[in-house]
């Protein structure tokens, strides 16, 4: 923003309207011309960020403050002389608002690879709620709203995304053997899961205060095979039942000296499981189509998203957050609208499918296999 162009400034306030914006900067772009003696408000839950040459010089809480040579650079007497002694201050202001945010809602944003000990590798998703509040405004907008513009929670839930997911993953490998077993498990999930978390979120200047999971799919296969489990399930229990009431009857048939009659009303009732068992067959139908993995070569479900074996599936884009265009892979800058792409560590590299996950990973997302 050019000089004769600037944005004058004695008071400096902002109210969230929305209710969902984390941070906002005055002016939304350049740097205004802050009078001396200017005006700061900061309403309760706000903290105010003073940026002055890039740098942030000073975090001003709840009240009124005034802005003058006690708070704010002395610029010398030569670049003062046109304003009468008083200069402007070339700068802008960040509000970061502090209180707690709820219900952000997080997703896996691809689905994660779990070996599963009784169904093999299982593609696994997650959907949950958050809340969160800022620890450190300074540290939030240098690593996030400066240099990713981000400022809504919308915004951050869809960052910390693939964040969660590999904790997620990470935590599933560590403490699950079979989602047959999650039933029940939901809360000590996300008890770990938030423990795993609130380190990463403090990176960032964030504070995670409460995770919760509603919800962890695999694909539609695994949730068929699934269901089918519990209806054998269901069926041997079921035979259990009818032996054990045979046995019953015939010790009671022996006791009274019943009618022989009887004892063939019970030889009756013993072929019951294996005319239950042959109606399941019945119901199962004909087997599913199948086609060859083009990785592996092994028959799977023509239908299947993802092999069982090898789990080969269909590369999934990352996204540009501004236009939404799928990007490259490694890519800087988003080809389609030039937002650059947040750089994050070297990824790790899975040395059994190649797949590329967070730095800090202990299991990979393209194969669920541990990472060295």
């Amino acid at each position: 923003m050019g000089k004769d162009n600037a944005v004058f400034l004695e008071i400096i306030e902002w109210f969230d309207e929305s209710g969902g914006e984390i941070a906002h900067r005055i002016p939304e772009s350049g740097s205004a011309d802050i009078k001396h003696g200017a005006q700061l408000v900061v309403r309760e839950s706000q903290a105010a960020v003073l940026f002055y040459s890039g740098k942030a010089f000073d975090v001003y809480g709840p009240g009124r403050h005034t802005l003058t040579t006690g708070n704010i650079p002395i610029l010398t007497r030569a670049l003062s002389a046109p304003w009468g002694f008083q200069s402007p201050l070339r700068a802008e202001v960040y509000f970061v608002n502090m209180k707690e945010f709820t219900n952000i809602k997080w997703g896996t944003r691809d689905p994660v690879a779990f070996r599963d000990s009784q169904l093999g590798l299982v593609r696994l998703r997650a959907f949950g709620i958050l809340n969160m509040r800022v620890a450190q405004p300074v540290l939030l907008i240098n690593t996030l709203i400066g240099t990713q513009g981000i400022e809504t929670t919308d915004d951050i839930g869809l960052y910390l995304d693939r964040v969660i997911g590999s904790r997620f993953n990470d935590y599933m490998g560590e403490h699950m053997d079979s989602v047959l077993n999650l039933p029940g498990k939901y809360e000590s999930i996300s008890t770990g899961l938030g423990e795993l978390l609130r380190e990463d979120f403090s990176h960032f200047g964030l504070a995670l205060t409460s995770i919760y999971i509603d919800a962890i799919t695999p694909p539609p296969e695994v949730q068929q095979a699934i269901d089918d489990r519990s209806r054998l399930a269901l069926f041997d229990n079921l035979d259990k039942l009818v032996k054990m009431k045979t046995a019953m009857a015939m010790e009671k048939s022996a006791a009274t000296g019943s009618q022989p009659g009887a004892v063939a009303g019970v030889g009756l009732t013993m072929m019951m499981p294996g005319v239950l068992s042959d109606a399941v067959k019945k119901e199962s139908g004909p087997a599913m189509p199948q086609a060859e993995c083009p990785s592996c070569r092994n028959p799977i479900p023509a239908d299947s998203k993802f092999c069982p074996y090898c789990g080969y599936h269909v590369v999934v884009f990352e996204q540009c957050r501004k236009c939404r265009a799928n990007l490259p892979p490694h890519s800087n800058f988003c080809p389609v609208c030039g937002a650059g792409v947040s750089g994050q560590s070297s990824p790790k590299k899975c040395s059994g499918c190649g797949a590329e996950n967070l730095p800090d990973s202990t299991f990979c997302n393209g194969c669920g296999e541990k990472l060295s």
